[in-house]
C-alpha cells in the first residue's frame, strides 16, 4: 500500500504531466469517466473561484491522486463547484492508503460537505448521510439498442416524441439539430430561457452569480477528450426552439442545463432535443449519458438504470467543525424531511411557485 505525501497547489500550477496522469488514474479506477471529475473542469473552476485549491497525493516524487475542493476564510470545505457540479470525489490511485482526516489536515479543513459524491468513493463514503438516483441511459450498444428499449418500456412516449417533431416540422418549418453548436448567440439564448426558469419556479438563479456564468463560458471553450463544452440546439425554421448545455468526456455525457421556447411548449421541444441529443450522443461514442440527480418525469422515461450520488460532510472536531454543523445540518434536515413527507413536498413547490409570480409582476412593473 501507498503512504502518500500531500501538496496542496492552484488548480493552475497543475503541469501537463499532472494532467495525463489525473486522466490516466480515472481511466484505471472507472468504466464511465464522469467529465465533472477531471482535471479541465477543476482548473475551470479554479478560474472563476479564488478559493478553489488542489491536494496533490504523492510518493516518491510521482503524482498518485488528486482531491480538488474549495476552501472558506473559516475553513469550511466544499467539493469543487458545490451547487452545480454533478459527481464529486477524489481521484486516487487504487493502492493509495489514506486516513481522511490527514487529507483534511494537510487542506487545512475542518469540514468537506458534498452533494453529488460518486458511488465508488470509499474514502469519504463513511461520511454520507443521504443517497440520491441519478438517472442513466446505457448507450453500450449504440443507439438502435436503445430505441428498442424505448418502443418495449415507454412506447408512447418515444411515438409521442417522434409525432411532435413532424408536427413542428409541419407548422413552423424545417426541423434542424445541431449537437455541438458554436454559435454564442444560442448559448445566450438558453441561459435567458433557463434564468427566466428560475425566475419564474421562485428558486435562485444561478447565473445570476457572477463565478456560474463565468465557468459556463469557460467551459463552452473547453473542448478536450476528458472534458468538453457541449451546446445542442433544435431549431424550426432556424429558430431556436430547445437547447441544452452539457459536458462530455470520451465516454460520458453529462447533462447540465436544459430549456426551451415556453411559447412552443405544445410541441414538447425539449423532449424531441433529448432524443435527439441521445442519438447524437451514441454515434459520437457515449457510452453512459447521465441526466443528473433529481426527480423528473421525462427522466423516468427515458433512462435505462440509476447511478447513486451521495451528499454529506466530513468533518474534524473543534470549534469549526461545530460551527459548520451548526450552519448546514439544519438545512439538511429540513430538506430531508420535505424529501420524505409528499404533502410537505408539495406545499413548499406551491410556496416557491406564488414567490415566481410574485417576482414576474415586480419584474413587469419595473418594466412598465
Amino acid at each position: 500500500m501507498i503512504t502518500p505525501r500531500i501538496d496542496i497547489v492552484h488548480p493552475d500550477e497543475l503541469t501537463g504531466a499532472d494532467l495525463g496522469l489525473w486522466s490516466e488514474l480515472r481511466a484505471a479506477t472507472v468504466t464511465t469517466a464522469n467529465p465533472f471529475m477531471s482535471a479541465q473542469f477543476s482548473r475551470a473552476v479554479g478560474r472563476t473561484r479564488p478559493d478553489t485549491r488542489v491536494a496533490v497525493l504523492r510518493h516518491r516524487g510521482t503524482p498518485v491522486g488528486y482531491f480538488p475542493y474549495q476552501r472558506s476564510p473559516w475553513g469550511h470545505g466544499r467539493a469543487l463547484g458545490l451547487g452545480v457540479s454533478d459527481c464529486q470525489g477524489a481521484v486516487l490511485h487504487p493502492d493509495v492508503l489514506l486516513d481522511p482526516r490527514q487529507l483534511m489536515r494537510a487542506c487545512d479543513l475542518n469540514a468537506w460537505e458534498f452533494n453529488h459524491l460518486e458511488d465508488g468513493q470509499d474514502l469519504f463514503l463513511p461520511y454520507a448521510t443521504g443517497q440520491f438516483a441519478s438517472p442513466v441511459i446505457d448507450l453500450s450498444e449504440g443507439f438502435a439498442h436503445y430505441e428498442n428499449h424505448l418502443r418495449a418500456h415507454a412506447r408512447g412516449f418515444l411515438k409521442s416524441a417522434r409525432a411532435q417533431e413532424r408536427r413542428m416540422g409541419r407548422n413552423l418549418g424545417p426541423v434542424r439539430f445541431v449537437y455541438d453548436e458554436r454559435d454564442p448567440a444560442a448559448l445566450r439564448t438558453l441561459i435567458a430561457w433557463k434564468s427566466d426558469h428560475y425566475r419564474r419556479t421562485g428558486r435562485r438563479d444561478p447565473f445570476a452569480r457572477p463565478w456560474i456564468a463565468q465557468l459556463v463560458d469557460q467551459l463552452a471553450a473547453t473542448g478536450t477528450p476528458d472534458c468538453s463544452g457541449t451546446l445542442s440546439v433544435l431549431y424550426a425554421a432556424d429558430r431556436p426552439v430547445a437547447a441544452h448545455f452539457g459536458l462530455r468526456s470520451r465516454t460520458v455525457f453529462s447533462c447540465w442545463f436544459p430549456s426551451y421556447d415556453r411559447s412552443l411548449a405544445a410541441y414538447s421541444p425539449g423532449r424531441v432535443l433529448y432524443l435527439r441529443m441521445i442519438e447524437a450522443a451514441a454515434e459520437s461514442g457515449i457510452r453512459l449519458f447521465d441526466f443528473g440527480r433529481g426527480e423528473a418525469a421525462y427522466k423516468n422515461s427515458f433512462k435505462t438504470g440509476d447511478l447513486l450520488v451521495h451528499e454529506g460532510a466530513l468533518r474534524t472536531v473543534g470549534v469549526g467543525a461545530a460551527a459548520h454543523w451548526l450552519r448546514r445540518e439544519p438545512v439538511r434536515a429540513a430538506h430531508r424531511l420535505l424529501r420524505g413527507h409528499p404533502a410537505l413536498k408539495n406545499a413548499a413547490v406551491r410556496t416557491l411557485k406564488a414567490v415566481g409570480t410574485l417576482r414576474g409582476r415586480k419584474d413587469a412593473e419595473r418594466q412598465t
